[in-house]
């Protein structure tokens, strides 16, 4: 039964919005040409060792190019994280997204909700933290100090504009 004051959280407009993911310098052209070069000066190489007589050691340089390519591959699985932050007049929502595919999600009321940050002396911004009622939750983990620096200042003029309420423009 509904009387018809509840608030539509799902026709909310988000006030902030922000989808965070891990950096990543090298895209997969890059990779290609990085496992290419490595593979014809690995076997070149390898060929010089193999007709000196030292056999093995060619064997250890294709090796070499394996374990590269498996710690590249490693690494672009776990590009695959995300966080996204979703600030509305009524809830502010993380939702964290593994390089696994696992999701966990939280909901905070941005009234009760406070940016806490670790500064380093030397380093800078080092932690994002928000915290409600008792509960931190760490955000931003994988952004540089700059990065989470210039996040911090987007989500807490976000969370005031959230605190202010919504606005009413009659003339829209």
């Amino acid at each position: 039964m509904s009387t018809g004051n509840e608030i539509e959280r799902e026709s909310e407009v988000p006030i902030f919005s922000a989808l965070l993911t891990p950096h990543r310098s090298l895209n997969r052209t890059g990779f290609l040409a990085v496992m290419l070069f490595l593979s014809v000066v690995s076997f070149a190489t390898g060929i010089v060792f193999l007709m000196m007589g030292a056999w093995p050691v060619f064997g250890f340089f294709g090796l070499d190019v394996l374990v590269i390519w498996w710690a590249f591959r490693v690494n672009f699985r776990t590009a695959r994280a995300s966080e996204e932050i979703v600030i509305t007049p009524s809830e502010l929502r993380v939702r964290r997204v593994s390089h696994r595919g696992q999701v966990a999600e939280w909901v905070f009321n941005p009234l009760w909700v406070r940016l806490d940050q670790d500064v380093d002396e030397e380093y800078g911004l080092e932690h994002l933290y928000l915290i409600s009622r008792g509960r931190c939750l760490s955000i931003g983990g994988f952004l540089g100090p700059e990065e989470k620096a210039s996040f911090a200042k987007a989500l807490i003029q976000a969370l005031n504009a959230a605190r202010r309420g919504p606005t009413y423009n009659p003339v829209t």
